[in-house]
């Protein structure tokens, strides 16, 4: 099955497909979606989040969502006017940017791969790119649980 949800990258290290299909599925999408997503140096992703949140650390992912308001909505071109690629094709949802340094320490720190490591990244900043967040404890519950059903739907397990 071919999904409507894309990735648009220059440096992707790994095939994000799967999670995709899956990411696109729990969210029951039925409009074409892109969200950019670049891997950067640790110096990189520090500077990020110094400039964007004022925490001034390396940490592993970041998203920068384009669109508010959006957690358990089903998007639609027509309403997205302003917030389509350039194309027109498909709604454009924001950005992620993945520390692949800080990733390999956490894939030993957890004791799993890389793969799965990036995989739950990515899994990580789309669900933040749609709306999700872990700013209290029942969203970070509900965050959680999507992302394991995301994570176990393409068998990547914890």
């Amino acid at each position: 099955m071919k999904t409507k949800m894309q990735i648009i990258s220059s440096n992707n290290p790994i095939d994000f497909s799967e999670l995709l299909k899956a990411v696109y599925s729990h969210l029951n999408q039925t409009a074409p979606i892109t969200a950019e997503v670049v891997f950067v140096s640790q110096e990189e992703i520090k500077e990020l989040n110094k400039s964007q949140r004022n925490i001034d650390k390396v940490t592993d992912v970041l998203s920068f969502p384009t669109l508010d308001g959006i957690k358990g909505e089903i998007l639609n071109k027509k309403d997205y006017p302003l917030d389509l690629t350039d194309d027109g094709k498909s709604i454009f949802i924001g950005s992620i940017a993945i520390c692949e340094e800080r990733a390999k320490e956490q894939a030993i720190e957890y004791g799993h791969s890389l793969n799965r490591e990036l995989l739950y990244l990515l899994c990580h900043g789309l669900l933040h790119l749609m709306g999700y967040d872990h700013e209290t404890e029942s969203d970070k519950k509900e965050m959680r649980l999507l992302e394991d059903k995301i994570m176990d739907t393409i068998k990547v397990y914890r």
